[in-house]
């Protein structure tokens, strides 16, 4: 039998070098692409195989190699914690190696169909080594690879400026993501004086030294999830770049600020109690108005963009809430809170990357991201229709689908914390149970404004092209996401074991985790209530599919409310749909609305407009950035170039040292 550290090795290599060999191609050339897909997907079988016997196999070191740097070899290690991440990894690289076939031709992009694939496949090994490092050296290389490839893939069509920008915005948050790590680690060694990654004793370091390096992790793995407020580089990265990196990109490179996230605080003994309330105010606050500013969008991917730092800030109340049990000793919301948060890293990728893959689709076929532009594309793009709907059902979190389980498990750790449990009491964590809920309502609202705008009523006067269907190259990884999405929902029981195991790992290995997961939450019943739930939604489709087939009756418009002679124009646009919840938040969002100005009896054509801004990249970190280089810009003239102006600069330091020191 082969070990997974051998799989897991050559889905490494296989993935990270898939895109070498089409290199020696021409740009005119398919047979190149071709070989770097069969390459990427054999990797990212081999990858998917050894994460699946790691996720319920004991820790294991997979590989050790030398390091210039003394006493911190590259050291590579799986657990089921790793796993858990290594899965997404591997499945949603496969699956957009085979959406890139004819989403991103090379013979339609000559000139950088080869540096995607190349750095897109460096991406996906950057991303496994990430998550197996064992040490702080490993990982930060892991890291500083996945962020300048990722980076290159943001930059695809870098002769766009909208692009570039977004490139450089995404860059910059890395880098600082990054300098707040290396200050971690240095903390790290400098208390421990080891490179490695294993847990901590009690005791061990003081507990302001463990409140710096939790805040630093914060800081640094936040930037890279897009917790709010360092979200300001989320929204651009994942319009721009191609859709299918966007998928990457939003279903799990993100999730390695998560990752990080989780990886420390399981490392940190005796975490205070104010630590899982800032994670949790953190994740109330990303999830509420994450989902606030994607209901202002126009841009159908900004808009997906913006749902993932909802669903991150979900993700994080899971986390808040296991740290919040660790600090008070309740093992119940240690395995509930992270169980959800963990399974929802799961839901999020398959969810968000089927998302992000049928609005690709929509793109590929209509050239535009504008919402406004779209309408009726059912008629013609039934299947991406039908799997974009089972996107939003699930990332709405509403059953027989996976986003389902996931939150639930966090809502029954969340009642918990009210005492229904045993325990002390923690009303103030309860207070997320609302917020996820008003979450949810905002959620169902966004992807009703979605669907209905792009997929039903019919085509607008301003649509580009005739809609028509993609090829099974882009559609066969969106099924194989929808089943993905529908197994977890319908068969949650699967998931246990694996979740048990990681929750174990979490907690040091203690037996916290073992079994509880099945006795806490009713898996079974839910497994049980959603097969319920599509066998009578299957029947009433057939129902009604019998009805239409049988009984005739007249085809009018879709939203002909009445009218002798409707028009496209009649229909809602995303902005009119919206608009009420816009101004709800307005004083989050601060929409910029254009009124028109009506001075006569009959006007003339007017013409409504709203748009909302990126409130923290506009308003502050954009005019902090040119504040900063205005700034720089006098202090250039003490830069002549002389050597004899510099010389007395030197003489001036030393003057001031000898005075003041000597």
């Amino acid at each position: 039998m082969i070990g997974n550290e051998w799989l897991l090795l050559s889905g490494i290599l296989l993935t990270g070098f898939s895109a070498v060999p089409g290199l020696l191609f021409g740009r005119q050339s398919c047979s190149g692409q071709l070989l770097t897909t069969v390459l990427a997907v054999a990797g990212g079988i081999c990858g998917l195989w050894g994460a699946a016997l790691a996720l319920t196999a004991p820790p294991a070191e997979i590989a050790r190699f030398p390091s210039p740097i003394p006493q911190a070899e590259i050291v590579l290690a799986a657990d089921p914690l790793s796993a858990v991440f290594l899965v997404p990894i591997f499945l949603i690289s496969l699956l957009g190696s085979v959406y890139g076939l004819d989403y991103w031709k090379q013979t339609g992009h000559p000139d950088n169909g080869r540096k995607l694939r190349l750095f897109y496949g460096f991406l996906t090994a950057a991303l496994a080594v990430l998550v197996l490092a064992r040490n702080s050296v490993t990982f930060l290389l892991g890291w500083e690879a996945m962020a300048v490839s990722a980076f290159m893939l943001v930059a695809t069509e870098d002769e766009d400026p909208e692009v570039r920008e977004a490139g450089w915005q995404y860059l910059a948050a890395s880098h600082a993501a990054t300098l707040s790590l290396f200050a971690m680690f240095a903390v790290l060694y400098g208390l421990t004086g080891s490179y490695d990654l294993a847990p901590l004793a009690a005791g061990s370091i003081s507990p302001a030294a463990a409140n710096v390096i939790f805040l630093l992790a914060l800081a640094g793995f936040g930037l890279k999830a897009g917790f709010m407020p360092l979200h300001f580089w989320l929204p651009s990265a994942h319009a721009m770049a191609p859709s299918h990196v966007s998928a990457m990109m939003s279903g799990v490179l993100i999730k390695m600020g998560i990752y990080g996230l989780v990886r420390i605080t399981s490392l940190l003994p005796d975490p205070p109690v104010w630590w899982g309330g800032l994670l949790l105010a953190v994740g109330i606050v990303s999830a509420v108005l994450g989902v606030a500013f994607a209901i202002g969008q126009h841009d159908l991917k900004r808009l997906l963009a913006y749902h993932s730092i909802e669903n991150i800030g979900i993700i994080v109340i899971g986390l808040a809430l296991a740290v919040l049990g660790r600090s008070v000793g309740q093992e119940t919301w240690i395995v509930l809170g992270l169980s959800g948060c963990l399974l929802h890293v799961w839901n999020h990728s398959l969810f968000k990357s089927l998302l992000f893959l049928s609005a690709g689709s929509v793109i590929h076929s209509q050239k535009t991201r504008e919402i406004d532009h779209l309408g009726g594309l059912a008629k013609s793009m039934p299947w991406t229709a039908g799997f974009f709907l089972i996107g939003a059902a699930a990332i709405c979190g509403l059953p027989p689908l996976n986003g389902f389980v996931s939150e639930f498990f966090i809502y029954l750790g969340l009642f918990q914390t009210l005492g229904l449990g045993t325990g002390p009491e923690y009303p103030s964590a309860a207070f997320a149970v609302p917020a996820l809920a008003l979450m949810g309502a905002l959620a169902v609202a966004c992807f009703v404004k979605v669907f209905a705008v792009v997929f039903l009523g019919t085509a607008r006067a301003s649509q580009p092209h005739p809609g028509h269907e993609s090829r099974w190259t882009m559609l066969a990884p969106m099924g194989v996401l929808s089943v993905c999405c529908a197994a977890i929902g319908l068969a949650p029981p699967l998931v246990v074991p694996v979740l048990d195991h990681a929750v174990s790992v979490w907690t040091g290995g203690s037996p916290i985790g073992a079994g509880m997961l099945g006795q806490l939450a009713p898996v079974s019943q839910i497994s049980t209530s959603a097969i319920a739930l599509l066998a009578s939604l299957a029947l009433a489709a057939g129902l009604l599919r019998w009805r239409i087939r049988t009984r005739p009756f007249d085809w009018t418009e879709t939203w002909g409310c009445g009218y002798s002679a409707p028009t496209p124009r009649m229909q809602y646009t995303a902005s009119s749909f919206a608009q009420i919840l816009v101004t709800l938040f307005g004083w989050a969002l601060r929409p910029n609305v254009h009124w028109p100005r009506i001075t006569e009896l009959f006007p003339n054509a007017a013409r409504f407009e709203s748009h909302v801004p990126e409130i923290v990249l506009d308003r502050v970190v954009l005019p902090a950035f040119r504040f900063l280089a205005r700034t720089l810009f006098w202090i250039r003239v003490m830069q002549q170039g002389s050597v004899q102006i510099y010389l007395v600069y030197v003489f001036g330091i030393l003057v001031f040292l000898l005075l003041f020191w000597g």
